[in-house]
């Protein structure tokens, strides 16, 4: 769609929410591990799932155990690697894996090449890699010939571009995979999905959710599936106040209105 999409409203009503989390949530920093949610923003997050009985989950390229971590203290549904693990409300892993010997041998074969070129980073993710090259954006092209040889001779490898970074992961896993097992099950079941990300691999995410008739919102710039647009991460976190707000007053003046009800019925 075209970049003259304007933000979405402010939201009441029965939804299921998700959320990216690098370039959404949190703005990208040179390094993974220099990013971070502010307090508030994860206080409204959790006070939105509250409120819609826990249907809020983070959908990201990182692991979950990396998800934990900005997230803490706070424990929400979850799917990392793009959805080849995830999280549910109960607290049940649902993980895809490589082999172990071709894990290995994947491992020692981008480490070397990514040797040669000084500034890129390999971040290995269990069952996925990650070849950052955000220091060194100059290998741009290299990082994508070495990607593209990976998953030509490894057919159970698919490539995803993102920013500064292509990932090599299972085939047939992506976020709008991850979105549809989520709206499958309480309590996201029933709900309307509405959909926040920033990158090409929330694409699959913005697709699920049209389909769904659903809210799907770019963050950032660029040619979108996305029906609505914001326009960054500080963009994203007053939204999610403005609403885990306005619902708590609504919530708050429906109880007070029925306390001078019982109060009044009492009189009578």
């Amino acid at each position: 769609m075209a970049d003259t999409l304007t933000a979405p409203p402010v939201l009441a009503g029965n939804f299921a929410y998700f959320f990216d989390l690098d370039g959404t949530l949190a703005t990208i920093k040179p390094h993974p591990d220099e990013v971070v949610v502010p307090p508030d923003v994860l206080q409204a997050l959790n006070q939105l799932a509250l409120q819609n009985q826990g249907a809020l989950a983070l959908i990201s390229g990182r692991s979950m155990a990396e998800l934990d971590q900005l997230a803490a203290p706070y424990r929400f549904p979850l799917a990392g690697v793009h959805g080849a693990e995830r999280r549910d409300i109960h607290d049940h892993s649902h993980i895809i894996s490589l082999p172990t010997s071709l894990i290995q041998s994947l491992h020692a074969e981008l480490a070397i090449a990514l040797a040669a070129l000084p500034g890129t980073e390999l971040e290995a993710k269990g069952m996925a890699f990650a070849l950052h090259y955000r220091r060194a954006p100059q290998y741009e092209a290299e990082i994508m010939a070495l990607a593209s040889r990976m998953v030509e001779k490894t057919p159970q490898l698919s490539l995803q571009p993102g920013k500064c970074v292509v990932e090599l992961k299972p085939k047939g896993i992506n976020k709008g995979e991850a979105i549809a097992a989520f709206m499958a099950e309480p309590p996201f079941l029933g709900k309307t999905p509405v959909f926040f990300g920033d990158d090409l691999t929330d694409e699959y995410g913005f697709n699920v959710v049209n389909q769904a008739e659903g809210l799907s919102v770019k963050v950032g710039p660029g040619h979108t599936a996305a029906k609505w647009r914001l326009e960054g991460v500080s963009s994203v976190w007053e939204w999610v106040k403005q609403v885990a707000n306005q619902k708590q007053e609504e919530e708050i003046a429906q109880t007070n209105r029925r306390n001078h009800y019982g109060s009044l019925s009492r009189s009578l």
